[in-house]
């Protein structure tokens, strides 16, 4: 199983997780042409061509945009059975009236539709982006599973969080849950 990561807007610095989880595990992390001003289709269609070049089936593991991103993917590719699951970890509230100006286009509503694979978002209880409510919201309008984390801030870099194993042990869960097809259900 391919790991893919999803780095949000401006991409992940070097003490920022995903970045020691593609050194510590191999994990694929996917870049995009243009960090500053992160533009949606081109984000999807980089996506769409990373999974296409797997041999087989990817897990996704998102932050901050990416987690969008992957939702975005998920409604626009015809390939999503090769997704398998995905954590979605400190996803911004897009309705936020104070969103930078470069994230503007992603405010484009997308249909409100479960995800075709399983996932669960990851929030923190005091993430200047998302607040718990709007953390749930996604969760629930993507038919994910929502952990809470304690005071973790955008659960990036300025998190301190290392090489998170807690976040990995997190992964290893939305794993085991998709290897047994335990997809939320619709409402």
């Amino acid at each position: 199983m391919r790991i893919l990561l999803l780095p949000g807007w401006l991409g992940s610095a070097s003490g920022h997780w995903q970045r020691r989880w593609q050194c510590l595990y191999g994990d694929e992390l996917v870049e995009q042409a243009d960090w500053l001003t992160p533009r949606r289709g081109d984000w999807i269609a980089r996506l769409e061509d990373v999974i296409l070049a797997q041999p087989g089936p990817v897990a996704l593991v998102a932050h901050s945009l990416g987690c969008h991103l992957a939702a975005a993917w998920a409604v626009s590719s015809r390939h999503v059975q090769r997704v398998t699951c995905a954590l979605l970890v400190a996803p911004p509230d897009l309705a936020d009236p104070n969103l930078p100006s470069a994230l503007l286009p992603w405010q484009r509503p997308l249909p409100a539709q479960a995800l075709p694979f399983t996932a669960t978002v990851v929030a923190s209880a005091d993430d200047p982006y998302c607040g718990t409510y709007a953390a749930q919201h996604l969760a629930s309008r993507w038919r994910a599973d929502c952990v809470y984390l304690g005071a973790l801030g955008h659960i990036n870099a300025d998190s301190g969080l290392g090489d998170w194993p807690q976040g990995r042990a997190l992964l290893q869960a939305v794993l085991q849950r998709s290897r047994h097809n335990v997809v939320p259900s619709p409402v």
